[in-house]
């Protein structure tokens, strides 16, 4: 059941697992254990990490909901498509530092939020 949002959290596992190992690997490296210290990378990833957590989780609401009462799978996929693209370009943004990539990141992380909430009080 529910095999779009399915899809989309099992992806979001494995996005959120890279995004932990790198922020661990960054912390065992500059010696931090806690905080961020002054190592700009390491307040990247636990940024990037932490912004993940932030909207994914109702996105993935969203999408659940959206899925249960049978919205269109095309609707269904374009709120997956926002959230994986949206979360993919906002974090090649913050871990680069270039606004270029995370700008539009956020935009499409706004979009699955809107179009999610959308489809659940219009559909």
């Amino acid at each position: 059941m529910l095999p779009i949002t399915s899809t989309t959290a099992a992806l979001a596992a494995v996005a959120l697992v890279a995004l932990s190992i790198a922020v661990s690997l960054r912390r065992k490296k500059v010696g931090v254990k806690m905080g961020y210290s002054e190592d700009v990378a390491l307040m990247r990833r636990i940024r990037a990490q932490g912004n993940f957590i932030e909207y994914v989780p109702l996105v993935l609401i969203l999408l659940g909901l959206a899925e249960y009462r049978q919205a269109p799978v095309a609707m269904l996929w374009t709120i997956a498509g926002l959230l994986i693209a949206g979360r993919s370009l906002h974090f090649a943004g913050i871990m680069t530092g270039r606004t270029p990539l995370s700008a539009p990141g956020m935009v499409g992380t706004y979009g699955a939020l809107l179009v999610g909430a959308g489809t659940l009080a219009f559909g």
